[in-house]
Formats: C-alpha cells, structure tokens, sequence
C-alpha cells in the first residue's frame, strides 16, 4: 500500500540476526544492514514495547487509547518500533531491545472468523459443548472476535496474568465463566485445562505450538493442528486436524456421537437374543421333562442350534447397525457423562422386554407344536419340527427387532424403512441362509432340523413380526412419560 516493494527492500537492508518470537516474551526483533547504515526493527504487543520507547518528554508511551479502539474492531495490533545499530558485530541480544527504541507505529490486521467457524460454534452451544477461546492477543481484539464467534450472548474475557492471582474458589469460577482468555501464556493454558477438569468437565484442547504441548498432553483429549502444528505439538496431542478447521472437529465430535449410539443400538439387539435363549433353556430345565425315547433333556433349541442363532445374529444382522446414519436429534443433546453406563434403564428395559417376548414366541410354539400343552406327548408333530420352528421363530423375531434397535426412541415408521440399505442385505442372507438351515439337506443333517410346511412358517412369522409394533408401543408410551 505504501509503494514499497519488500522484496527489493530485503535485497538491500539484508537481514544479519534477530530474536525470534516467544509467547512470554510477545516480540520478534530483527537486524538489517546496508552499505551504509544498520538498525534493529522490533515488532509486538503494543504495551510490550511502549515501555521500550523513548519519549521527548522522557515519559512513557501512551497507546491505550488507539490500541483499545483498533482492537474493539476485531484487529490484531502490532505495535513497530526502531533503533539505530550502533554496536560492533551483528550479533542481537535481547538487552540490545529493552530501552531505547523509536515507535514507529501501529499495524491493524483484521482477520476475522471463518463462517464455518461461527456455525461450528453454534453447533457446539446446541450440542450443549462449550467453547471456550485462548489466545495471545490483545484483551479487546479477543473480546470482538469472541463476540464475533458467537461464544456467548455476554462475551467475557480475561487476561493469562490475572489467573494465577486468583483463590482457588475465585479461579474455578473465573475459568467456568469466562469465554476469552487473552494474553496468555504456556502455564496459563496448562492451568486452564487442569482447573476446568476439577470443575468435573471433559476437555479437549486445540494447539500447535511447541508452548501448547503442556497443555494438548494434560487435556482429556489434545488436538494438533496438521498444518501449522510443530511436531512437538503433534507427538503430545491425540488427535492430528489434517485441515487446521475447527469445524471439523464439531463434525468429529457428531461422527463419535453417532458411532456410540450405533454401538448401543448393537448391543441392545445382541443381548436380548442371549437372555431370551437363556430364558428358553431355563424353561426347559424347569419345566420339560426328560425326552423318554432319547432320556436326554427336552430343549426346545439345541446346542447345535443355539450355535446357528447366535451367527447369524452376530454378521448377519448386527453388522449392519454399524451404518445406521446418524439420529436426528445427535446433536442437539448434551454430552454424556463419562460415569454414565453404556446400558441405561431405557436399554436395561427393552432388553428384558425384548428376551420375554421372544421367549414366550419361541417355547409357546414349540409347546403349541410338540403337543399336549406342558405334556411330552409328540401329537401330530416330530420333536426336530417343534424345534425346527422354534429357532426359525427367534430369527424372525431378530429380524422385526432389528428394524426396532435402528433407533432406541423413534420407531421405524419415522426414521424410514429405507434410510439404511444394508438392513435389507443383511435381512435377505438371514432370510437366505435360515432357508438353507431349514430346508437344505446337509444343514438339516448337522443342526437336526426338518423341513416346515407353509402354515408352520406363517405361525413362526406371526409369533416373531408382533415384536414390532409392541416394542414400537414400548417406544411410545417411553417417550410419552420423559
């Protein structure tokens, strides 16, 4: 803007030595010379090297006034200053620095938040994350483009220096309610995390200096930037940002939500297929007799059988919740709490509610089929067609029950029946192989089954599709009481 071209500038005043930028020290200095002339130029925070300057008067450097101003536009102020070389040799030292200077004048930059940023910031206050914004420049600066972010509705800042004068009670409460700390230091922010951890939260924390590795290792969770991290930054953090964007942190933090939900939605289908089959087994040791042909035990699923269950359980159906896509609501809850359980009461109670109504579909039928109510008399029926029917009463069941865990609190009907297409992949090589267990002759050979007729089929496919709308009543009369 001034005419000069920097680089026909630093082609004649060659750079010889200089100082280079440290948080506790807030400048860089840097000696130039020429054929006939050498001068040291300094740049930094504005209060740093007013102290520096001489005055006519022999008084100190005022910039408050203009500094303040710049800053509260959401500028970054640099304040530059010179002093003729005088000493033999080009080597700088930082007493060559401390008095004497000439101000030369303030720099305004303005580089203001990524709109990507500002709504990663409303994300985070919606997923109930605060954000909080540490920082070296100038309290006003930080101030705007804290308000600029959106950090909160009353933007209130505080400077590194004040906190370690602070009482412990003082300093809890500051480092809660504060969303802009400026002019900080490396301890400061290492005291940062470590208070807001004692206050009982989660941290994590962005970085990517060789200053801010204290702090990225202390937090719960140290993020490096990839671009402009150091490696030192990097080896102390967890997570290394390959984009340097704070909004893809927010978009880490939904995917995580996402996965956890889909590994809790997993777990409350596998567990119900356990408990019930162990239901079903105690049913059977307390109530069937001894089979008086074979004198061995009357199952109603065999271990053979139990074996089959449990794999296509296992691939089948339960891999596919893994691409589940995310709830609608994932980001507008509150994070939870790492003391919480992985199975809370809502999942304690469906499974139990899941085991007793596949149990009484399974047993029932094998009763219904076996003949003569709790009685051991065959009837019209094979013992392996009771069984038979039996285990292809529990897959059906796992398959209604699946289309239920895609969601703990929505019911299908809301959610879609189609919003994930590996469900119906993994229903139709269910569907497929349960076919070749029931009707191929070497499965029936090994798992000691028999063909079914279609009225067998139908009662079996009755007995498991009424989990469905009872487990979706379930879903409702949950959601009706909360």
């Amino acid at each position: 803007k001034a005419g000069i071209e920097v680089r026909v500038l630093r082609k004649h005043m060659i750079r010889k030595d200089a100082i280079p930028f440290e948080s506790e020290n807030q400048y860089m200095a840097t000696l130039h010379a020429d054929e006939w002339t050498s001068r040291v130029v300094v740049k930094g925070a504005p209060e740093i090297l007013a102290r520096r300057c001489a005055t006519v008067e022999g008084t100190k450097l005022d910039l408050g006034p203009r500094v303040n101003e710049l800053a509260t536009k959401g500028m970054r102020v640099l304040a530059v200053a010179e002093k003729t070389w005088t000493k033999e040799g080009f080597e700088l030292t930082e007493e060559d620095v401390e008095k004497g200077l000439t101000f030369s004048g303030l720099v305004g930059m303005i580089d203001p938040p990524r709109p990507e940023a500002i709504e990663a910031v409303r994300a985070c206050h919606k997923a109930g994350i605060l954000v909080k914004m540490i920082t070296g420049d100038h309290e006003g600066t930080a101030r705007a483009i804290g308000a600029q972010l959106g950090l909160a509705d009353d933007v209130k800042a505080m400077q590194g220096k004040a906190l370690p004068k602070l009482s412990d009670k003082e300093l809890h409460e500051a480092v809660d309610q504060t969303s802009v700390f400026a002019r900080v230091a490396p301890e400061h922010k290492l005291l940062i995390v470590k208070t807001l951890q004692e206050n009982g939260h989660v941290v994590a924390m962005t970085g990517d200096g060789v200053n801010d590795a204290p702090a990225l290792k202390q937090a719960n969770i140290g993020v490096a930037m990839g671009i402009t991290g150091t490696s030192v930054s990097k080896e102390a953090a967890d997570i290394v940002l390959t984009d340097d964007n704070f909004a893809t942190i927010v978009a880490a933090v939904e995917e995580g939500r996402r996965v956890y939900d889909n590994l809790v939605k997993s777990l409350a289908f596998v567990l119900p297929t356990n408990l019930g089959l162990a239901f079903i087994l105690m049913y059977a040791v307390m109530f069937l007799p001894f089979d008086p042909v074979s004198k061995a035990l009357l199952l109603p699923v065999l271990p053979t059988q139990l074996l089959w269950i449990n794999l296509v359980a296992a691939v089948a159906l339960a891999l596919p919740l893994a691409f589940e896509a995310k709830e609608v609501n994932v980001m507008s809850r509150p994070p939870r709490s790492p003391k919480a359980p992985i199975m809370g009461k809502l999942v304690v109670r469906r499974t139990i509610l899941a085991s007793v109504l596949m149990t009484i579909g399974a047993v029932g039928l094998f009763q219904l089929v076996h003949g003569g109510g709790l009685g051991t008399g065959a009837g019209d029926h094979t013992l392996a067609e009771a069984q038979t029917m039996a285990v292809t009463t529990v897959i059906f069941f796992q398959v209604f029950y699946l289309m239920n865990c895609r969601s703990l609190r929505d019911s299908v009907f809301k959610i879609g029946f189609f919003s994930n297409p590996t469900i119906f992949l993994g229903i139709g090589i269910t569907l497929a192989l349960q076919a070749a267990f029931i009707y191929a002759p070497p499965l029936q050979a090994v798992f000691g089954t028999t063909a079914l007729d279609a009225k067998e089929l139908g009662l079996s496919f009755l007995a498991g599709v009424v989990t469905l709308p009872i487990i979706t009543l379930e879903k409702w009369i949950s959601a009706k009481s909360r």
